[in-house]
């Protein structure tokens, strides 16, 4: 009842409808309770006070405890004569039939339309007609620049990285040798080669081979042998660097240690690096390099100028410095000495206080 009458005016009114208090004033008009099973019939409910209206209402009467069903009856406390079945409105009541749509066939479709559909279980026919039609894309030819603009542009270039800053000038191999742990591999270009055909690679793939000009011997396609990059051949490189060339420049330094490898490729020459640095070093002041047998003490004196011999030595290893103006060259010497033997070659280029030479045969003249 609370949840029916929730207002206090409704409250008095159910208080009056309990007690039997009825007066002029009171504000029902109708009650409503469970109809009785089977009936259909209007039910009607008298008041006390003649001049107070009843209404009907939906319901069959009420089924008293011990009384059984009980049926309203208009103020006048007679029942109508109406019969229920002839009360019962029947005009909005409508046959529940279910409309189904047929639904249609599945038709052919093209890709120009999102109407046309096919159905999967039937093989498509293909009777020649036109079905595709796209308007020309206008950043056709420009995807992938419009893609690398939202990248951010790396300052650093790929061919410097793990290479000392000091040496960028001089790096001119985007690729190191793949023996050289020391730098990172790069990671394959597919623009130039398909993923598949990255994977057929020969035994030589990786290794890097100089630039052959004209003039230099064949030996030089000749990739170094993998002990150069063992750490007792970096160190015979790096102190033939430093004794030889530690007063030139970078560039200076970097020629002495590609004719110290050419003579490495050569198969005129010790395959070794310690075998070409040591060459002949028994022979006070005759050997190949004068450091190794002149009869002084080999002490390095400043660490930092070895350092620097360790990563020139390690970055034309590696190939990642190449002078192509040195080239093949497998002799030098100081400006200030002229050997008999210059005559005999070829002169490639002065870096510094050293001139460098290359022979005409290829080691064997």
């Amino acid at each position: 009842m609370w949840v029916g009458f929730p207002t206090m005016t409704a409250y008095q009114d159910m208080g009056s409808l309990v007690s039997g208090i009825e007066a002029p004033g009171t504000r029902w008009n109708s009650f409503v309770d469970s109809a009785v099973a089977g009936s259909v019939h209007v039910a009607e409910m008298p008041f006390a006070a003649a001049n107070m209206p009843a209404g009907t209402i939906s319901g069959s009467g009420v089924d008293a405890s011990g009384i059984g069903a009980v049926a309203f009856k208009s103020k006048k406390a007679a029942i109508s004569e109406i019969p229920d079945e002839d009360r019962v409105t029947r005009d909005q009541k409508q046959g529940r039939i279910v409309n189904v749509a047929p639904v249609a066939p599945p038709k052919a479709f093209n890709a120009g339309s999102v109407l046309d559909r096919t159905s999967s279980l039937l093989r498509p026919a293909h009777d020649g007609d036109v079905r595709m039609a796209f308007a020309k894309s206008p950043i056709k030819g420009k995807e992938i620049e419009i893609a690398t603009a939202f990248y951010l542009k790396k300052n650093e270039k790929p061919a410097t990285q793990g290479v000392p800053t000091m040496l960028a000038d001089l790096v001119n191999n985007d690729t190191a040798d793949i023996l050289a742990t020391a730098y990172a591999p790069p990671e394959p270009d597919y623009a130039k080669a398909s993923p598949f055909a990255s994977l057929l690679k020969d035994e030589g793939a990786g290794r890097f081979i100089p630039p052959v000009a004209e003039g230099d011997h064949d030996w030089m396609r000749k990739p170094l042998p993998a002990a150069v990059f063992s750490k007792g051949e970096q160190k015979c490189l790096a102190t033939a660097i430093y004794f030889e060339a530690r007063g030139e420049s970078l560039k200076g330094q970097a020629a002495v240690a590609q004719v110290i490898l050419n003579r490495v490729r050569n198969p005129a020459y010790p395959s070794t690096i310690c075998g070409v640095v040591y060459q002949n070093d028994h022979w006070r002041n005759r050997c190949q390099f004068s450091f190794a047998c002149d009869g002084i003490k080999d002490r390095i004196t400043s660490r930092k100028h070895y350092e620097i011999a360790e990563e020139i030595a390690m970055a034309v290893t590696a190939g990642k410095i190449f002078l192509p103006s040195i080239g093949s060259s497998t002799h030098y010497y100081a400006a200030y000495v002229s050997p008999g033997w210059a005559r005999t070659m070829e002169k490639m280029k002065r870096i510094g206080l050293h001139i460098f030479y290359r022979t005409y045969g290829g080691g064997w003249s």
